[in-house]
């Protein structure tokens, strides 16, 4: 088996179990109070929240900024800081999201809070339990995707990096599995990806971050972005098509879009001379399609470009 996960370099500084703990109580009694009002309400106050975090969290507001400037030239500073306001807002909002999901969302009521939209045939290929890789960003509230799988009884792993802080980690890991969404830690997947595949179950990746100098770049928003390679190499090696899609928020409230956008079959790179980087290219572009809908619903503070590519670091030297 080809290892197609990278590990990480760096050993793990050293936590304070009591102050991970006190943290994770904070969160417990945070949540405890957002429970005692309703969702909507909830969610304004996220709004609120997001454009305080946008006018002190100076660091994060640059970045997006100068993100957003790179992305898109032509809009005016007016534009570029009503898009990245409401970006933080949403951030604000998909963690009010994760907690009330699971309280609130039912096999018999879910049409309130959601529409499919172009499913059809990647929820085929799932009940063929042939193998299949989903694919989304960090784009409104990308884990319902998840959630909703599970939920009708899919057989669904989602690849995530774990928490720093084991407490909350442990909590969310339950929240995020208790209607049958699987989750595996990013740096243990290698060993369990061929019982998986054998399963014929979906993959689920988020599929924006920064792959460091090892990975395959792209262009995403006209600039080079370092990408994973394993997403490709998965692919390739299993013969999986790939499902490329988003959920979508709608206005304010705790209703989404669940659109699939791209579906890349594996006829698609078998003649192509350079099929990792053709593979890649295609989601990243099908991704950047679907942000480009509705800008204001990407996490523009995320630290997509930090690599730069090897031509790039030279003429800078």
């Amino acid at each position: 088996m080809v290892s197609v996960f990278q590990k990480p370099k760096t050993k793990k500084k050293q936590r304070n179990a009591v102050l991970d703990w006190l943290a994770y109580a904070g969160v417990r009694v945070g949540i405890f109070i957002m429970y005692l009002f309703p969702i909507r309400w909830n969610l304004q106050t996220g709004c609120l929240l997001g454009t305080v975090m946008w006018k002190y969290y100076k660091r994060g507001r640059k970045r997006a900024l100068d993100n957003l400037r790179a992305s898109f030239p032509d809009k005016d500073q007016a534009w570029l800081e009503q898009v990245g306001r409401r970006s933080f807002q949403q951030v604000v909002m998909l963690a009010i999201d994760i907690f009330f999901t699971p309280r609130i969302v039912r096999k018999d009521n879910w049409r309130h809070y959601c529409v499919p939209r172009n499913i059809e045939r990647v929820k085929w290929l799932m009940q063929q339990q042939r193998g299949l890789i989903l694919l989304t960003a960090h784009y409104a509230n990308f884990e319902i995707i998840g959630y909703m799988m599970g939920l009708f009884g899919f057989n669904i792993y989602s690849i995530a990096r774990p928490l720093d802080n084991p407490y909350i980690n442990r909590y969310l890991y339950g929240i995020r599995q208790r209607k049958g969404q699987k989750i595996i830690d990013k740096k243990g997947a290698t060993e369990q990806i061929d019982s998986i595949i054998a399963e014929g179950a979906t993959l689920g990746f988020i599929a924006d971050q920064n792959a460091g100098r090892k990975g395959v770049f792209v262009d995403f928003f006209g600039r080079k972005a370092s990408t994973y390679k394993s997403i490709g190499l998965l692919a390739m090696q299993y013969n999986l098509p790939i499902g490329i899609g988003c959920s979508r928020r709608v206005g304010d409230r705790f209703f989404f879009e669940i659109e699939c956008t791209r579906l890349i079959m594996p006829e698609e790179w078998a003649d192509k001379p350079d099929p990792l980087t053709w593979i890649t290219q295609q989601y990243t572009k099908a991704i950047e399609d679907f942000i480009r809908q509705d800008p204001t619903q990407y996490w523009w503070l995320h630290r997509r470009w930090k690599t730069r590519p090897k031509e790039e670091r030279r003429a800078q030297s």
